[in-house]
């Protein structure tokens, strides 16, 4: 396998740091083109234009949109076709999900007011949003994990109206993807993808309703469409490749950092998998381990080319280093895999994820751990933070000041607006006042 390795003390590497980090979120141009077409006339034409981009793309024909919508008992009977066993771990991750973003919520999601002590009301109104839409993959890529992540916190934050599109590629419904919408309380599904659900989400159309916001994952298309609609919708992130890095300092066993890397690299072929480590021997043994073990996985071309084309072992002077270039990369997953992992974390402020010790594989935060396994992506942890409770509330400011208030306040607000020029923002405040 030719991973790339490096070593911070070599006089080139900023440049081939540089190299590594590097990735284009530019959408092809006929994309984008296409895109816009999709958006405008899905917005001039609703439900007929939905109908045939599915019958075009999906090779799916329905009389209506409406039938292409599926209802609880659809849905229920999904979730009574999966497994026992799957059905007890959607069960057990939906819970584990919901018990930390009820903690959310109570951390950051309530209203709040006081009183200042001349009797003026100030404070924070929270409130959910109305209706939500959430973007799930269908056909190959079907992940019902995502559901739960998206639908749960909608769920926990009060939306009224959680709506969920899916492709369903030649009519073929993945069970599972139904089951996790219903475990998580999905109000309405309907079975359309592309660009042309994330506009039938944005603009409504006589049957699927217009949302407030858009969250989820999806390819190429989605995420264009996602970006031309913010502002008539919001939108959770744009999310790029998939990341793991992972800093060790050698006492994890080297078969399970270099699974670890694989996890991210199967994704897909720009996948980004990073180990730093001041220990030489250890990036060593994590290379022999990743050369034995790739054979045996069934995604190993795809895993293969992601770690040749966009992977690295770096070895780093100390951990101390380790922990910032981890904070330029700004990562999606950050794995400290050390003996002491809390030693460490502190030095670390942006990553999308942050997993402790070497028995906290990422993949436990995919599936089932607790938090939200939508993060930010390219570096953008650096100003961005992980789907959650939040992201589904708007906050409206909340002032009633009192007759004692306007006499301080509106002298105050008399003279900033009279100095920005704004008389009848001030004249506004001075009638208030008693003298």
């Amino acid at each position: 396998m030719k991973i790339r390795q490096l070593a911070t003390t070599a006089a080139d590497f900023a440049t081939q740091f540089e190299a590594l980090r590097h990735w284009s979120a530019e959408t092809d141009a006929a994309i984008e083109q296409r895109v816009a077409d999709i958006l405008a006339d899905v917005r001039a034409r609703g439900d007929a234009a939905v109908l045939d981009y599915t019958a075009r793309f999906d090779r799916v024909s329905a009389p209506s949109v409406a039938a292409l919508e599926l209802g609880a008992a659809e849905l229920k009977a999904a979730f009574d076709a999966i497994t026992p066993a799957q059905a007890a771990a959607l069960q057990f991750a939906a819970n584990r999900l919901r018990s930390y973003h009820e903690r959310q919520l109570d951390a950051c999601g309530r209203s709040w007011s006081y009183h200042d002590e001349d009797g003026t009301l100030l404070g924070q109104k929270v409130t959910p949003l109305d209706r939500v839409g959430l973007y799930v993959p269908g056909g190959k890529a079907a992940y019902p994990s995502s559901v739960l992540m998206n639908a749960i916190p909608a769920q926990v934050a009060g939306v009224q109206e959680i709506i969920m599109v899916v492709p369903t590629p030649d009519g073929v419904r993945n069970p599972l993807v139904l089951a996790a919408a219903h475990v998580a309380g999905v109000h309405r599904v309907f079975t359309v993808g592309g660009a042309q659900a994330v506009a039938a989400l944005a603009y409504g159309t006589a049957t699927i309703p217009r949302v407030d916001k858009i969250t989820g994952p999806g390819n190429a298309y989605v995420a264009s469409a996602k970006k031309h609609v913010f502002g008539q919708v919001g939108i959770d992130m744009i999310a790029g490749p998939s990341e793991i890095l992972v800093i060790a300092d050698g006492s994890t066993p080297p078969d399970w950092v270099a699974m670890d890397l694989f996890s991210q690299a199967e994704h897909d072929e720009l996948a980004q998998s990073i180990l730093l480590s001041p220990d030489a021997a250890y990036l060593d043994a994590v290379r022999a381990s990743m050369e034995r073990l790739l054979p045996e996985m069934p995604r190993a071309e795809v895993i293969r080319a992601s770690l040749e084309g966009r992977g690295a072992l770096i070895l780093t002077r100390s951990m101390e280093e380790a922990c910032e270039i981890s904070n330029a990369i700004a990562p999606e997953h950050l794995e400290i895999s050390a003996a002491q992992p809390h030693q460490w974390e502190p030095l670390l402020r942006h990553a999308g994820a942050i997993f402790l010790g070497a028995y906290t594989s990422e993949s436990l935060g995919d599936y089932c751990a607790g938090p939200n396994h939508v993060l930010p992506t390219s570096g953008t942890a650096r100003f961005s933070s992980p789907l959650g409770v939040y992201d589904f509330q708007k906050r409206t400011s909340l002032i009633q000041v009192s007759e004692q208030g306007a006499q301080g306040l509106g002298r105050i607000a008399a003279e900033l607006a009279y100095g920005e020029g704004l008389q009848a923002h001030a004249r506004a405040a001075e009638m208030r006042l008693k003298d």
